[in-house]
């Protein structure tokens, strides 16, 4: 049996000290309630109600097992209201998980814009580059990059960016500018070690043909933000997305290479599991950022 409906049944029968008016109260039969009763006895080893052919009246136990029934089911019934409400308005928590870079230069400023419509939320980011099993997290929304090893997931494209190539003024006073990315061959180039293979990069010309090269690996990190320090500092070539460098190149820490081969674009996708059921909250905050990012200047 159901216990909850158990002590639903119970809870009204010492109401009405009566089995007969708690089963008109609960529109079933007087049988039903009485099993129900005695199943919760049977369960707890205790006696609940005096029987006699007059009246049922409460044990002492009876008494103590009602007012923690009543506790129970209020405490219940609140929380229920709680999860309605949130689920119907956007209130409350959500989770997410975002890569580091595009967290601290990108997402932040999309979240505070959210946050200032939506006063009642309360956002948990999870920052992390490395892969994130979203049914292995209490996570509702993750943003990645690239490929999608999710396939049970909802995927919506938030936007493309560029892949471009930077090096310090340093670096190219030192050993030249790449001319094609054939000759990578012989510079110092920093990977991005999340990426697999990550020696192999990908080029793509403005008539739309993709080169592949494996480069000379000098330095690899599974941090963006440390390829573009590392490139700042002189010591090779990066590869990122145009967002991370463009500032960098306007205030000539870092010079653009390989521009003809910089058509390479990095897909951004937001996940999230599919539900027929979908919190107002979460699909407030996925609209929100794909008409946010719909905007997004990517270059």
């Amino acid at each position: 049996m159901d216990k909850i409906d158990c002590i639903k049944a119970f809870v009204v029968t010492a109401r009405l000290n009566s089995f007969t008016l708690a089963s008109e109260e609960l529109d079933t039969t007087q049988s039903a309630v009485s099993k129900k009763i005695a199943w919760l006895e049977n369960n707890l080893k205790l006696t609940l109600f005096q029987r006699n052919s007059r009246k049922i009246s409460l044990t002492p136990a009876g008494r103590d097992y009602q007012q923690y029934c009543l506790r129970l089911l209020d405490e219940m019934s609140s929380f229920e209201a709680k999860l309605t409400r949130e689920a119907q308005s956007v209130e409350g928590e959500i989770k997410i998980s975002a890569p580091s870079a595009f967290s601290n230069q990108v997402l932040t400023h999309a979240l505070k814009a959210f946050m200032v419509q939506h006063p009642k939320i309360r956002i948990n980011l999870s920052v992390s580059d490395s892969f994130v099993n979203l049914n292995d997290h209490t996570i509702d929304l993750a943003i990645r990059a690239s490929q999608l090893s999710d396939s049970n997931l909802k995927a919506k494209l938030l936007f493309k960016n560029h892949v471009h190539y930077y090096a310090s003024p340093d670096y190219v006073e030192r050993l030249g500018l790449p001319e094609t990315p054939a000759d990578l061959i012989n510079h110092q180039c920093l990977t991005y070690s999340l990426m697999k293979p990550s020696s192999d990069w990908s080029f793509k010309d403005s008539k739309g043909t993709e080169t592949k090269i494996r480069v000379n690996e000098s330095f690899s990190t599974d941090s963006p933000e440390t390829l573009l320090n590392m490139s700042r500092l002189g010591l090779g070539i990066c590869a990122l997305p145009s967002w991370m460098g463009k500032e960098w190149v306007q205030q000539g820490q870092l010079i653009e290479v390989l521009q003809p081969w910089s058509h390479q674009k990095l897909p951004m996708y937001l996940l999230y599991h599919p539900s027929d059921y979908l919190p107002v909250r979460l699909r407030a905050l996925i609209n929100f950022l794909s008409d946010y990012f719909a905007e997004y200047a990517i270059d």
